[in-house]
């Protein structure tokens, strides 16, 4: 997973570069609560555009996620969502709580 902070938006956006499964969450997860207590950004941003593989326990991440970035008065998006993620984040119900960025704000941030 790669990570960028753009201090003039208070932007933390990570692209995740894994199959996120269960091996993989907690090193996810472990990362990206570090980054987001370190930079304290207003808005978190998951781009999930090179996530071949999802299952629940991705799920689980992004809730956490919400939450934690939720604690310190944070945003948290995601955006670039592959057809498996999407398909997984309808069903359940993700996308009610989670809203998708606008793609050309994180594409824009991440060249």
């Amino acid at each position: 997973m790669e990570s960028n902070f753009y201090e003039e938006d208070k932007l933390l956006v990570f692209k995740i570069t894994d199959e996120i499964d269960d091996c993989s969450v907690q090193k996810i997860r472990g990362k990206a609560d570090y980054e987001i207590e370190r930079y304290m950004p207003k808005r978190v941003v998951f781009d999930f555009d090179s996530v071949t593989f999802m299952d629940s326990a991705g799920i689980g991440l992004i809730i956490g996620r919400y939450k934690f970035a939720n604690m310190i008065g944070a945003k948290l998006e995601v955006t670039n969502l592959t057809k498996n993620v999407e398909r997984i984040f309808e069903m359940s119900g993700i996308l009610k709580l989670i809203p998708i960025a606008q793609n050309n704000v994180t594409e824009q941030s991440l060249t």
